[in-house]
């Protein structure tokens, strides 16, 4: 069923340790209670895209909430996709550590937990890009009981800021996780889906694994050149029937 909430957005402030993070929230009006959704940028901030897509969650009767991932470094970044912001969003990228994005995810998590219209229960998490690797990291944590991983690239080879790559922290999933990845995505060789969907199988994760043939790297968003449709509206779908299902 395919729900039309009338919804609100604001940019709020959330308290991770020191440092005050800000995140894009977007919230049914209507009293609930919902369940809580926390949406993870891509490489290039909580841009147009990423804002779209937690109005999109929240239309569908979740509070969603986006925190500003690299605020530590830039504050309130947010670029377009050309060359220059590839490069410029990378750096962003390189310079986070996994315990400062497991602490700012916690922080919005905590953060729409206040709010008078939300679960108590456990949350889902979204992710794109670097965002969909993120997310996957974000699964390692209680609250976290249904992830979607979208074209998360890097899980099996690194992880930010140790040495061990994201994909050695399997075992530590708390609930399920959905992977969803383009049969042609340059940044993630079809061999490294293999060895995730492996890892989860091992260790008896609940999971699903989406692979997309003739998708890309970005086939979700409708901003890039890489945007598949009959991809994104799959995934979507399939995106809903976790949440709806699991939280």
């Amino acid at each position: 069923m395919t729900h039309t909430l009338n919804i609100q957005t604001a940019t709020v402030n959330t308290h991770s340790g020191d440092w005050q993070i800000p995140a894009y929230l977007a919230q049914p009006i209507s009293a609930g209670p919902f369940p809580v959704v926390v949406v993870i940028q891509e490489i290039f901030g909580v841009n147009a895209h990423i804002r779209d897509v937690t109005e999109r969650i929240a239309k569908e009767g979740y509070i969603a909430i986006a925190p500003h991932i690299y605020h530590r470094q830039v504050p309130y970044f947010e670029v377009g996709y050309s060359d220059a912001d590839v490069v410029l969003g990378r750096q962003y990228k390189n310079g986070t550590q996994a315990d400062e994005l497991l602490s700012d995810i916690q922080a919005a998590i905590d953060y729409a937990r206040t709010l008078a219209n939300a679960k108590p229960t456990g949350v889902g998490c979204i992710g794109f890009c670097f965002g969909g690797h993120v997310t996957y990291l974000a699964a390692t944590l209680k609250d976290v009981i249904a992830a979607a991983d979208f074209y998360g690239a890097g899980v099996t080879t690194l992880q930010p800021g140790r040495e061990q790559p994201t994909v050695t922290l399997t075992p530590q999933i708390t609930g399920t996780l959905y992977g969803f990845f383009g049969s042609e995505d340059p940044l993630i060789p079809n061999q490294q889906v293999d060895e995730i969907e492996a890892a989860l199988q091992q260790h008896a994760i609940p999971h699903q694994i989406f692979r997309y043939a003739g998708a890309t790297h970005g086939f979700f968003c409708d901003r890039r050149a890489s945007y598949h449709p009959e991809a994104a509206a799959d995934a979507w779908e399939r995106v809903k029937t976790l949440f709806s299902e699991k939280l």
